[in-house]
């Protein structure tokens, strides 16, 4: 994503090194969070769609994402992903 934020309109921020953080970092990292400028914190496949409708090329998903059923097909996927993620995870670790 930071590759395609061309326009450097998207502040990524290391939770774990940012000590002004409001929320939990265990639950922070559990799922992908974002804030829309002004708005409230969204986490899961909308914080996707936030971070989405900043980059000009990925825009047209994430203002599909803010109809609702497309929105719920996101959600749905992204907590697919998270059950598949420790195992992905396990598996892009180099061999020792």
């Amino acid at each position: 994503m930071r590759r395609l934020d061309r326009r450097q309109a998207i502040n990524f921020v290391d939770i774990l090194k940012d000590e002004a953080c409001p929320l939990d970092p265990a639950e922070l990292l559990a799922r992908f969070h974002a804030r829309e400028a002004g708005g409230e914190l969204l986490s899961g496949a909308a914080a996707f769609a936030a971070m989405w409708r900043a980059i000009p090329l990925l825009r047209p998903l994430g203002l599909a994402a803010r109809w609702r059923p497309v929105a719920w097909l996101l959600e749905q996927a992204y907590r697919g992903f998270l059950r598949l993620r420790p195992r992905l995870q396990r598996l892009m670790r180099p061999a020792h």
